[in-house]
């Protein structure tokens, strides 16, 4: 991938030699990425009919609103774990995994507006040159700004999958009938960012069409949403609407949060080297168990995941483990380690409290430059 991998020695880190310790692991285990992803959308469709039906037979006690939000604290879970293997398909192989982006957006990306071409600009995130600056969708200078804007960050979830039904409910079919629309659209409407203000580069004819065909998809399948719960069932709200938005703002605000874990977002536009880049990453190699709910499929391993973005999510921890044991004890990659999530999002909080007040800013670093891995 281009800007991803230096070619020499950048300050203190060797990339030939953490390549060298995880080569062995660089091909995707289709088995693995199928019966995870199977198994944790089937369940999420389980555990979300658990909350509605529950009180359906059983009534409103206070059993049952105990059991209500039990089903929706593991909705959540695995419903964001299906979700975050769009991340994997950007960086998989094109051959050999057609049928799971194909079962992927079928199950998943379609039924959460949330299609895989939101997701294509994703590669520039891992371009050196990008990185950081306008060109990258998914930067904000969260460091260098007031704590009102890691507010505003979080709370946008409330509005996200309002907007979501709005760009395919109503965009998309504007921009099939007045095609001189598509363009700002594609630009400003069709990406998956963290920066509002990021502009789409155009897109290729092949691209096009599988946004078309992806658009139509979920039209159709929004349309069909609001139907069966509104006509169908003759009402003006279904309660079913609340409950899937519920879930939807869940699992946006678990997200974000672990996106304000995922860097240390410190820089303010300029381009940075492949070190800085690498250094304002982070790992979660700690409490394996938790830090799974929250970074599913390798989301925990970011910075690990910018310095090798195609080593498979199932892969990760071992190559965490390889690299922390056998790069020399003052590499770099040591510092890229957090205790945890809570404390690297503390440590964020005060870098943005000391920006407001005007004082020069820099990355803490993290509380152990070797931290012992525990996957």
């Amino acid at each position: 991938m281009s800007g991803t991998t230096p070619n020499a020695s950048c300050h203190g880190f060797r990339f030939s030699e953490a390549r060298a310790l995880i080569s062995d692991l660089q091909r995707p285990n289709q088995a693995i990425y199928w019966v995870d992803f199977l198994g944790s959308i089937l369940a999420g469709h389980v555990f979300l009919h658990g909350i509605f039906l529950l009180p359906w037979f059983y009534g409103f006690t206070p059993q049952v609103w105990a059991g209500m939000a039990v089903c929706y604290v593991l909705t959540l879970i695995l419903y964001m774990r299906a979700l975050m293997f769009i991340h994997e398909l950007v960086h998989l192989p094109e051959k050999g995994f057609t049928a799971f982006r194909i079962a992927w957006n079928a199950l998943c990306g379609i039924f959460f507006f949330v299609p895989s071409f939101l997701y294509y600009p994703h590669v520039d995130h891992h371009r050196r040159k990008h990185y950081g600056t306008e060109h990258d969708g998914e930067y904000l200078p969260l460091s260098n700004r007031g704590p009102w804007l890691i507010a505003v960050f979080i709370g946008q979830a409330l509005f996200l999958p309002l907007l979501a039904i709005f760009r395919f409910l109503v965009i998309s079919p504007l921009c099939w009938i007045v095609p001189s629309l598509r363009p700002l659209v594609h630009r400003h409407l069709s990406t998956m960012v963290v920066d509002p203000f990021y502009e789409r580069p155009d897109a290729s004819p092949k691209v096009m069409r599988i946004v078309l065909l992806q658009e139509a998809l979920c039209f159709s399948w929004c349309v069909w949403f609001l139907i069966r719960g509104g006509i169908l069932r003759d009402q003006w709200l279904d309660p079913f609407w609340l409950i899937a938005y519920a879930v939807g703002v869940g699992i946006l605000v678990l997200n974000e949060v672990r996106t304000l874990g995922a860097h240390r977002w410190t820089n303010d536009g300029g381009e940075m080297s492949f070190s800085e880049q690498l250094l304002d990453s982070v790992n979660y190699p700690n409490h394996a168990w938790a830090s799974e709910l929250w970074g599913p499929i390798g989301t925990r391993f970011h910075a690990l995941h910018h310095l090798f973005p195609r080593l498979p999510y199932h892969n990760l921890g071992k190559a965490h483990r390889r690299l922390t044991e056998g790069l020399p004890a003052d590499s770099i990659y040591h510092q890229t380690s957090a205790e945890s999530l809570f404390s690297e999002i503390a440590a964020l909080w005060r870098r943005s409290r000391t920006a407001q007040r005007g004082d020069v800013i820099a990355a803490e670093p993290a509380e152990s430059n070797r931290a012992v891995p525990s996957t």
